[in-house]
């Protein structure tokens, strides 16, 4: 390299600095600080999530060893729904239901806080018999805020 070097003018030796210089910052600007950041950014998912972890294995115990649930046949499971969203503060992040078979109901949450969407599971299954048949849930921007499909099921 040396050697190649020493064969070239002076216009093509600061050329070639230049150029090896100019590749070592692209390098480190390009490659290696975007992906740190990466890295980091994952990190910190990471540990929110161990941190949901944590508190669902803290609540599981409590909510399991409550009774059974109170089952209340006089109101459809679409006005027990409704009512018990509002209630719980959902009334506005409730974005559309639909049947979904006999005794089942498909529920769609926007821009829902997810404790306050736990907390009205919770309290649908404990006062009405509702159980959770499956959910899907995603994040919605903000911390703590989830749009969720949710089917619940009456038993």
């Amino acid at each position: 390299m040396k050697l190649s070097l020493d064969s070239m003018s002076e216009r093509e030796r600061r050329m070639v600095m230049i150029g090896g210089v100019v590749a070592v910052f692209i390098l480190i600007f390009g490659v290696l600080l975007p992906l740190d950041r990466s890295v980091a950014k994952a990190r910190v998912r990471i540990g929110q999530k161990q941190e949901d972890l944590a508190w669902m294995k803290r609540v599981a115990p409590v909510l399991a060893s409550e009774g059974p649930a109170r089952v209340n046949n006089n109101e459809s499971l679409l006005v027990v729904v409704d009512r018990s969203a509002r209630e719980s503060g959902l009334g506005q992040a409730i974005a559309g239901s639909e049947p979904n078979g006999p005794g089942s109901l498909q529920v769609r949450l926007e821009k829902a806080p997810f404790d306050a969407m736990v907390g009205w599971l919770f309290r649908l299954s404990q006062q009405n018999g509702v159980s959770v048949e499956g959910a899907s849930i995603d994040s919605a921007g903000g911390p703590g805020i989830v749009n969720a499909s949710i089917v619940l099921h009456s038993r």
